[in-house]
Formats: C-alpha cells, structure tokens, sequence
C-alpha cells in the first residue's frame, strides 16, 4: 500500500466533530471550521474539550477510523472503535502465545534488541553529526554499552532477564541523551527519564510524543485484527495496551526521539512554551503542542525504504507494516518477527 493516510489531531478547546455526508466536520462556536473526507483519514485524535457527535462515531465505526480522546497535556482516556475486524484464530495464537513464558520472552527478546539497536544508531549519529561540540567520549561508551547489551540478548533468556536487560539499557542511553541536545540551554536538559508526571521539559516532550506513536500502533494493530492489549514484554494489566506498547519498542528511538531532539536542537519549541503544574508536572501550552503535532506529521509524511521489506513507504506506514509483519510472524508465514532495524 502506498498510500499514507493520515491523522486528524484536534487541539481547539471547544471544538465539536459532526457528520456531513461521507465528511468530517470540525465547528467552532457553531461554525465549520474544516471539512474533510472521511475516506482521507485513519484516524482522529481529540485533546481535552472536544465533542463528538453519534452520527460522526457510526460513520468512523464503519469506516474503520479510530477516534482517541486524550487529556490537554496527552494522557490518554478513550478510544472509539467499530466492530473488532480480523481473523479469530490469528488472536487464538496471539493468547496462545502470550501464554507460554518461553514464546513470550523469545518475542520479548526480538522487540527489546531492536529497541536497543536502534538506540544505539541514536547514539552512533549523534557522534557523527556533532563531534565537535558534544561529548563524544560519553556518547561512544553508552553506544558500546549498548552493544554489550545486544549480546547479553544473543542467548535465550527467561522474561524476567530480558526486562532487566531493557532496564539497564535505557538507563544507559537516556544518561547521556543530553549529549544529542546540541543548544545551551538549561531548560532542555534531562534530570533522569519521568513519566507520570513528567518533571522536565524534555520528558514532557518525550512523553507527549510517546503518546502519538502509541495511538498509531494501536491503530496499525486493530488494523490487521490482533488484540494491542495482550502483549509478551509488557504483560496484561487492565487498561494497558500491552502488544502495543511492545511494537512500538523498536519504534520509539526512531520515530519519537529523533523528532524530539530535532524540535529542541532547531529551536522550534521555547522553554516559554512550558509550564510547571502544581503537582510538580510540566505541561505544554496551545501552540507549543501545535508546533509538536505538526512536525510530527512532517515525520510521518518522510520517504524511507522499509529495512525488511525493501519498499519505499511514508514513515507513517511503519507501524502498519509491523502489525502486519507481526501477524505473518503469528500465522507461521514468517519464521520469526523482523522487527524495525533502522540504518
């Protein structure tokens, strides 16, 4: 498939979706303010004051085009789906699997190597591009740890040591991921990796793009008819989209922190567009959550060869494809997942 469809991010407080024929519409005080047609999206995803209305769900429903509702900041709290389409006994295997701890940790290896491969290459470009003003040193010693973290991964290992290998790998990239942050300012710098809430404004930049790619893989994985609930490295717990958050592993170096570090490096986000909560969380305002959204749909609208399938697609299209692969992988048509390696 070529074409590269696309998500509707809407950010207007007060804004209200509604139906016209085979289109969205978007109003504001009553007034439309965007048409667009349904057949065009993939997707639609609504941050905070935003309503909907039930002749727009039953179009998207049948449709195929999955409605997300997250918080202001990006928290997610629901998600609009049609009916659950795809083969029963492809999510059969999918429990089968995630049944048996020696299946899931060998998928549990395949996803945590290619998320810790490609965070080296992270780290590898970062030297290349800025060896004269950052700390080379640092950067190489974090790639080399890496790599001693890929052949620890070589071996079959029980789930349990597959985690802490992800564990101690992250630890090691996000402590030097100040070295890729090429302006002085103290502003953008990282105090360790926080999520819930972010307390730095890199971490809310990492987290609120961690958050967008989340929504596509659950897409791409709904798409092909596997469940994104019942993951292998990241096991069931209610409310969590576990196999999801597993494929998007291998993407999130790629495809989250690249763009993060490109928006701060170029200085298309301000320390002024950041606030601190009471709670101690840092929060984006209005325009700099645009700013994000739309270079992040730039992202998505890049030319790459797929490294498994050698195809030429958008960068959107790769957390599809990977659903798709995983679901060949499942069906025996693969003898193993290939997951995303990025060159």
């Amino acid at each position: 498939m070529k074409t590269h469809q696309n998500t509707l991010y809407v950010t207007t407080q007060g804004s209200y979706l509604a139906r016209e024929g085979e289109s969205l519409l978007v109003r504001v005080d009553g007034e439309t303010r965007f048409r667009v047609p349904i057949h065009t999206l993939a997707g639609v995803v609504c941050f905070g004051r935003v309503g909907l209305s039930p002749g727009l769900m039953d179009l998207c429903a049948e449709r195929d085009v999955m409605v997300s509702f997250l918080s202001l900041h990006g928290k997610f709290l629901a998600r609009v789906q049609g009916p659950v389409s795809g083969n029963v006994l492809l999510r059969r295997e999918q429990y089968r699997r995630a049944d048996d701890d020696g299946a899931s940790a060998a998928i549990a290896r395949t996803v945590t190597a290619a998320k810790i491969a490609n965070c080296r290459t992270v780290l590898r470009r970062g030297i290349r591009d800025h060896a004269e003003s950052r700390d080379t040193a640092a950067l190489g010693g974090a790639a080399e740890g890496l790599t001693r973290a890929l052949g620890r991964l070589d071996a079959e290992l029980p789930l349990d040591t597959v985690r802490g290998i992800e564990g101690e790998a992250a630890h090691v990239y996000f402590g030097v991921f100040d070295e890729l942050v090429t302006i002085d300012d103290p502003a953008f710098r990282l105090r360790g990796r926080s999520r819930r809430p972010p307390l730095d404004n890199l971490n809310a930049l990492l987290s609120f793009v961690y958050t967008l790619l989340l929504h596509d893989v659950s897409s791409g994985l709904e798409t092909v008819g596997l469940d994104p609930a019942v993951g292998y490295l990241h096991r069931d717990r209610p409310g969590r989209p576990g196999l999801a958050l597993d494929l998007m592993e291998e993407l999130r170096p790629v495809l989250a922190d690249r763009l993060v570090l490109s928006l701060v490096n170029r200085r298309q986000v301000a320390a002024s567009g950041f606030r601190q909560a009471e709670t101690g969380g840092i929060t984006m305002d209005d325009e700099t959550r645009k700013t994000v959204l739309v270079a992040w749909q730039k992202r998505k609208d890049e030319e790459i060869v797929h490294p498994f399938l050698e195809d030429r697609m958008t960068m959107g299209l790769v957390p599809l494809m990977q659903a798709r692969l995983f679901a060949r992988y499942l069906r025996g048509d693969l003898d193993g997942y290939p997951p995303f390696l990025w060159r």
